[in-house]
């Protein structure tokens, strides 16, 4: 789990010892059912990814709560909803297929849950019927899964949810930026 880079700032702060003992205790490459309570709740998570010469990008994926579920010990899917058809996130996957996901769980009972793995987009997955708003599904095996201690996670509630995030019968609301003069010309039609 650590490398050189890590290891030489573990040495110089003396905490070598804590960082073997949390990788021993608190990392696992299976998905707990903790771990997929944890994410089912959440309506957002950040997706870190990098190209093939190893640029990063990081990205919001949001959607209703559950959006990102676990499916499987070793599998966590989420759908790609339409956006702004930069495919920056799934375009580096398609690339470099690891990624590094991090769900945060704000209020009283706050968390953090880092999965590090391997990524695949698809297309013609069955269970895309089932996700309101799926226009493609990103698959992730994990390889690292770790815990965080979330003492520096702000108390903070989340208010309502977006307006935009698909539901099941419900015509999807558009982003004003797609009628502005400037892009109005060239945003595709929504896939259905």
């Amino acid at each position: 789990m650590y490398h050189e880079g890590n290891r030489q700032l573990q040495d110089a702060f003396g905490s070598r010892a804590l960082a073997d003992r949390l990788e021993e205790k608190l990392r696992h490459d299976r998905f707990t059912d903790g771990d997929a309570a944890l994410i089912a709740g959440q309506s957002f998570f950040f997706l870190a990814t990098a190209d093939a010469e190893g640029r990063p990008d990081c990205s919001f994926k949001g959607g209703p709560p559950g959006f990102a579920r676990v499916v499987a010990p070793d599998l966590l899917v989420f759908p790609d909803y339409d956006g702004n058809g930069m495919f920056k996130s799934l375009g580096n996957v398609a690339a470099n297929p690891h990624v590094g996901l991090l769900f945060i769980a704000m209020g009283e009972r706050a968390g953090r849950l880092r999965v590090n793995g391997r990524a695949e987009v698809v297309a013609d997955d069955p269970a895309m019927a089932d996700i309101p708003g799926a226009q493609l599904l990103v698959k992730v095996t994990p390889i690292d899964i770790f815990p965080n201690c979330p003492r520096y996670i702000p108390r903070m509630a989340i208010e309502e949810p977006s307006a935009y995030a698909p539901a099941a019968g419900a015509e999807p609301l558009e982003p004003k930026w797609k009628a502005f003069s400037d892009f109005a010309d060239v945003v595709p039609p929504r896939r259905r």
